[in-house]
């Protein structure tokens, strides 16, 4: 049955029914589904298949043929057997499972290491979907205060566009990957309805190559889809695989949580020990310290007797020898005193005999007198004037004729 070709109003379908040999259309008629009967075909795969009838699956189907000579050959569909459409779909479902596995992709995304805490969660789901409700609830309102970040991907997760719209989810997924650690794919309130869509070989093979593990919780618990099969991890129901997440950050709060209390019981026991080994070493050391006081006092008390004797005798010996050097200094220094004076003297002594009138004269000055007394100035000399002219070795007594006054120049 290539389309159904339904119409809502009045609820008949016209299916175009199509032969195909390697993939080529070898025969094709156009049929008829009334009302009734499709609303009873379509209970009963319901009931069997957990699908609707739909475009696409072959079908077994009991038909009332016949000819009118205007509108040709027409073919009312009767009735149709969904458990021969059942082997079909399985049939579909195994041949999607060996191409997988002949591809070696079965395992590729199981492969995958999750992180330790995944807690940045890509969601491919419906934004009104219960089972989306259902997933946010559990994370988001955990009473151990975990905390997740999730963004939703809207898809169609049943119907003849599912498949197409969860890859082109995947697909935008890839472009931000390195903000996510995981991809869950929720689906829920559906029951067991539409699901042949999961195993189609080209979603299967989409989540088994996504370079991030993807989670599954589409809300089934009948036969295992091939998209849950090369899933990292499935889970039955969308709360089912919240509390997977929920209990990967468990593994990890408990341990540490014992640990927490480990150390803490394991740090007051090595307090109370070295607490009391404490104890023990300050009276052991309040012992020892008491005697060792005890002691050093007699010992002080010897050795300060012992260091006053020794400073008495030490203070009489420097004061002797400070003394006698003293002595010697003090001496050394007059000595070196009167040295200094008698080099003084001398040197006055020399200059005193050098300032000798007499020594004056020998070097050929002369020292004239007038009434006795040293002529200084011509003003003192008139003309007839008696002056006495003193050399070194005689005096002169000469008559003045008359006196020239030097003039002064500058």
């Amino acid at each position: 049955m290539n389309k159904l070709n339904l119409y809502p109003q009045s609820g008949h379908c016209y299916p175009d029914l199509v032969e195909k040999t390697d993939g080529k259309i070898v025969a094709e008629i156009r049929s008829t589904i009334w009302k009734d009967d499709f609303q009873r075909i379509n209970d009963s795969f319901l009931n069997i298949l957990h699908e609707p009838l739909k475009n696409g699956i072959n079908i077994l189907f009991c038909a009332k043929i016949s000819f009118h000579p205007v509108h040709g050959l027409s073919l009312r569909i009767i009735d149709i057997d969904p458990s021969w459409s059942l082997g079909e779909l399985e049939k579909e479902k195994q041949l999607t499972i060996e191409k997988i596995k002949k591809d070696g992709l079965f395992d590729a995304n199981r492969s995958l290491l999750l992180p330790l805490l995944p807690k940045r969660i890509a969601v491919i789901s419906v934004e009104t979907s219960k089972g989306y409700a259902d997933f946010r609830k559990v994370i988001d309102d955990n009473g151990w205060g975990y905390r997740f970040f999730h963004m939703l991907f809207p898809a169609l997760l049943q119907g003849e566009n599912a498949v197409e719209s969860i890859i082109s989810a995947l697909e935008k997924i890839r472009k931000v990957m390195q903000h996510f650690d995981v991809v869950a794919i929720i689906r829920g309130g559906g029951g067991d309805v539409g699901l042949t869509c999961y195993n189609n070989y080209a979603l299967s093979k989409a989540i088994a190559m996504f370079p991030l593990p993807v989670i599954t919780g589409i809300g089934h618990s009948t036969n295992e889809t091939v998209t849950e099969m090369v899933a990292f991890r499935n889970a039955i129901t969308p709360t089912d695989l919240a509390d997977y997440l929920l209990q990967k950050f468990h593994n990890f709060s408990v341990p540490v949580q014992k640990a927490h209390e480990t150390i803490i019981q394991n740090f007051t026991r090595r307090i109370m020990d070295e607490k009391s080994k404490m104890l023990n070493s300050v009276r052991y050391f309040k012992s020892i310290a008491i005697s060792g006081i005890a002691r050093r006092k007699n010992e002080v008390k010897h050795v300060t007797m012992k260091l006053q004797q020794q400073s008495k005798y030490y203070v009489n010996q420097k004061r002797e020898r400070d003394i006698h050097q003293q002595v010697i200094r003090l001496i050394s220094e007059v000595r070196n005193f009167f040295r200094r004076k008698l080099q003084t003297v001398t040197g006055i002594e020399k200059n005193i005999d050098l300032l000798n009138p007499l020594n004056i004269l020998k070097r050929g000055y002369s020292i004239t007198l007038i009434d006795g007394k040293v002529l200084k100035t011509v003003e003192d000399v008139h003309e007839g004037t008696t002056l006495r002219t003193m050399l070194a070795d005689g005096d002169i007594l000469s008559t003045t004729k008359s006196v020239n006054k030097t003039e002064s120049h500058e």
